[in-house]
């Protein structure tokens, strides 16, 4: 065999043993997403398919369908946000790689106070003992409150006819520290939802309510 067919038939194992640690990374991962082991993987298959084909192609005019690009895996690090506490595998300081900050406001008008308080009431008895008395809801801010916390915080524990959807949104940021919620008063439903100075706005998602009148129109 000659030593041009010996380096293809070595790359080409290079680019199978590559396919076998690729699929392990990715069963191991379990659906993680960004997982650094999947990436490093990833890379080392892309470059090993590469190098094959540049091979093949050299020797014999004959290409593979991997229509792929070298990748340089520090380069890929430093803009995918890998490679700082992450794959060398030291931990950064304060124990996160990246923080996202997501917040989310809704609004709801309320066509019945009275149906809503009724709803709220109900969904606070369920959870009181039956040889308790369950404390009656005075006002539409602690009916919805009790709504979420029968809904362990959910907003879909909103969905109900008492309260009609109107628009909202999400903003999705990138932040420098994750909330501190020891920082805020009880009382304090704005400073933990106000950006930083030095947060930095990814997108802003604009929710409104699907009217099924609209389409009947």
């Amino acid at each position: 065999m000659t030593d041009r067919m010996a380096d293809l038939d070595a790359a080409l194992d290079r680019v199978v043993d590559a396919a076998r640690a690729h699929l392990a990374a990715v069963k191991a991962a379990e659906g993680r997403i960004d997982d650094d082991g999947v990436w490093q993987a990833y890379v080392a298959l892309n470059n090993a398919s590469f190098a094959y084909d540049e091979q093949l192609l050299d020797a014999f005019g004959e290409v593979t369908p991997w229509d792929v690009e070298s990748i340089d895996p520090d380069e890929a690090d430093q803009r995918f946000g890998l490679g700082v506490g992450g794959l060398d595998g030291a931990e950064p300081a304060d124990g996160y790689q990246q923080v996202i900050s997501v917040r989310q406001r809704r609004d709801y008008r309320v066509p019945s106070v009275s149906a809503l308080l009724r709803v709220a009431g109900a969904a606070r008895r369920s959870a009181v003992p039956d040889d308790e008395d369950a404390e009656p809801i005075e006002s539409v801010g602690e009916a919805v409150l009790e709504l979420l916390q029968s809904g362990d915080g959910s907003l879909s524990s909103l969905d109900v006819p008492e309260l009609e959807p109107l628009d909202g949104l999400i903003t999705v940021s990138e932040t420098a520290k994750p909330l501190d919620l020891e920082a805020y008063e009880d009382s304090d439903g704005a400073g933990p939802f106000t950006p930083g100075a030095d947060d930095l706005l990814v997108g802003r998602l604009d929710e409104h309510p699907y009217l099924p009148d609209e389409d009947e129109q």
